[in-house]
């Protein structure tokens, strides 16, 4: 019975409820069930009808807190209404330890973190350490990038109300998936819905139809993402999730596919793009690889909902599209906490390409263009025309002036430009957050230097002149890391990341 695969492992009490609920299940049978199998409940004694599934018994309204498969805080709910705790910051970040601020690598991985796997994504520490650290207090917060959604999710935790802007639209969904309230009970019980509903005969040729030629077996010229049994269960999945009623739930599972995409493909994913894994041919994933994996994921994340879904703040504001033109809308706000693209000429459209195609986002090659000329200009992966540099950073005149000298060495003519481009783009985001940042309140932003041609281009150092131009006043530039060049530069550890600190002092 493929729906009963994930109850492979030790199951603590809100598993128990899970299961009970995917299977429709009374808890008693679930219970049965799990003593069949030999494996161990790890409820330290508490009653599994509550722990926030409302499988109460008839007799007893309590409900409970399971942290760790161990019954730890016991909760009332009355007439009036629940009385359930708050989790907070800290409950959700645990105290772990920091390699950097501009990176979660080397660090504990959080709840949530793992339903799209972000390298690029800063820590959520830097959040609150933004807030701390504010001369005044902060209400709201805005992130124009809003990449795998960490400021908007640790500002909910804060009790902060989030704005944030993203152009991607796999990522936004990430984002608002990450930052809806749900009912656990009616994930759980959707979920059991699409499982059954995927082992239904459909029609996966039309959808495959859709993909480009390169994702599904047999391909072009002997090399393909999927095997076809892989791509035929992820569309029975896709076609599944669909048939939800509510939009907030599809979406959420949707995301959640999304992030198993490349784990069961025959590539990896990494800055500059897609290569196939080293023996693919001989180590081929299988149809019950995506479920088993899907399944597990969903699981995961009903349980971390079910934990940490009562946040201070509950609500947000997600805008989807170009920040260079939304960010300018909208009412004052407190802060802005924020890591833009590098100008290292990564698309990270291509980065998300495998997802934006597979879960539908993208039906053409129109629509990546349309998507990819939305993008900041951080990369020369398209033809478009480039915004001149601004006149305000004399160490931008230096790059650029070095970088022309050295055109005919730069493994794409277009570079300078580029280059100049980004730092338009940046300064015209510095020039919108300045009408909206409340007197006295300040921009955090993690930002990348780059390399082209032994042409180090400091961009901390040309934001930071950018900013005092319009007005701002910088507080501080703190190393964060050391970042490796590319191949092409020596592939050394001396590219610096940075965090730019700014106030407005209007």
């Amino acid at each position: 019975m493929h729906s009963i695969n994930f109850l492979l492992f030790e199951i603590s009490a809100f598993k128990l409820c899970i299961i009970a609920k995917t299977l429709e299940l009374t808890p008693q049978a679930a219970r049965r069930i799990v003593s069949e199998l030999g494996l161990r409940e790890m409820t330290g004694g508490g009653e599994v009808s509550g722990v926030g599934c409302n499988l109460r018994t008839a007799n007893s309204e309590k409900q409970s807190s399971v942290q760790n498969g161990t019954l730890t805080k016991a909760f009332y709910q009355s007439n009036e209404g629940d009385c359930e705790m708050l989790v907070t910051f800290d409950d959700w970040t645990r105290g772990r330890k920091l390699v950097s601020w501009g990176t979660n690598a080397g660090a504990e991985e959080l709840p949530f973190q793992k339903w799209k796997h972000f390298k690029e994504s800063f820590a959520p520490e830097l959040i609150a350490r933004a807030v701390s650290q504010s001369k005044i207090p902060v209400k709201t917060c805005v992130d124009p990038f809003g990449g795998s959604g960490t400021t908007a999710l640790s500002c909910q935790f804060l009790g902060v109300r989030p704005e944030t802007i993203e152009v991607n639209p796999f990522l936004a969904d990430l984002i608002e998936a990450k930052l809806t309230s749900y009912n656990a009970d009616l994930l759980a019980r959707d979920l059991g819905s699409i499982i059954r509903s995927s082992w239904r005969k459909t029609d996966s040729e039309t959808r495959l139809a859709e993909f480009p030629p390169t994702f599904v077996e047999p391909g072009i010229g002997g090399r393909w993402i999927f095997d076809r049994v892989v791509a035929e269960r992820i569309c029975a999945f896709i076609s599944a999730i669909e048939l939800l009623d509510d939009a907030s739930h599809r979406r959420l599972f949707k995301v959640l596919l999304g992030g198993i995409l490349v784990e069961v493909s025959n590539i990896i994913v990494n800055g500059k793009g897609r290569r196939y894994r080293r023996g693919w041919e001989t180590r081929r994933k299988s149809a019950e690889d995506v479920s088993d994996l899907f399944v597990r994921s969903a699981q995961r994340a009903i349980e971390e909902i079910h934990k940490y879904t009562r946040r201070a703040c509950a609500g947000y504001e997600l805008k989807r599209g170009d920040s260079r033109q939304l960010l300018q809308n909208g009412g004052v706000v407190d802060l802005c906490v924020f890591s833009p693209p590098y100008p290292n000429s990564f698309d990270y459209t291509d980065v998300y390409n495998v997802e934006l195609w597979v879960l539908g986002y993208l039906n053409g090659s129109l629509a990546n263009q349309r998507l990819r000329e939305s993008t900041l200009s951080s990369h020369v992966q398209i033809s478009r025309e480039f915004a001149p540099p601004p006149a305000a950073s004399s160490t931008l005149k230096d790059v650029s002036h070095s970088l022309e000298t050295r055109r005919a060495d730069l493994w794409d003519s277009r570079i300078p430009q580029m280059v100049g481009a980004y730092f338009a783009d940046m300064e015209a985001i510095l020039r919108a957050l300045k009408t909206r940042i409340r007197e006295d309140g300040s921009v955090w932003m993690v930002v990348g230097d780059s390399r082209y041609s032994d042409v180090h281009i400091k961009t901390a150092t040309i934001l930071a002149e950018l900013s005092v131009a319009q007005g701002w006043t910088v507080e501080f530039v703190e190393p964060c890391r050391s970042m490796r060049a590319s191949a092409q530069q020596g592939g050394q550890f001396d590219l610096s990341e940075d965090l730019l600190v700014l106030t407005n002092g209007r």
